[in-house]
């Protein structure tokens, strides 16, 4: 009998560590973690309009309430309607390389009613001489 109950009761413990795992409401998750444009030179700049894909990972309408973004980057569009689960979204971004030798190191900042409500994608590389 006391077997019996101890089974019970991790049973119920492991029930509830699962259910307190799983997250509900709207989940962004980036397609890839950071854009890397790695090390570029001045005389062959890339070109710097970027879409920024993600997905709704969770299981209710996700709803991006503002986007920005630092350093002269220039958000150019993002979905303003509920972004559905499983379905996928796009934020389209430009900026322009200075004309010297330097880090790329831009943000944006998406602002959701997702658990955090705040998601950060990064913009790195290098800029340097040939």
């Amino acid at each position: 009998m006391k077997n019996i109950v101890i089974l019970f009761i991790m049973m119920f413990v492991g029930a509830s560590i699962a259910a307190s795992q799983e997250k509900d409401g709207p989940q962004l998750e980036w397609e890839m973690e950071r854009y890397d444009f790695g090390t570029v030179y001045l005389d062959d700049p890339p070109e710097t309009k970027l879409d920024i894909k993600f997905t709704n990972e969770g299981n209710e309408p996700l709803v991006l309430s503002n986007v920005r973004a630092c350093c002269g980057t220039r958000v150019h569009s993002w979905p303003r309607e509920p972004i559905l689960p499983g379905e996928e979204g796009t934020v389209t971004i430009e900026f322009r390389l200075a004309p010297r030798a330097h880090r790329i190191s831009r943000t944006v900042t998406v602002t959701s009613n997702a658990d955090p409500n705040t998601s950060i994608f990064r913009i790195v590389g290098v800029v340097k001489e040939r």
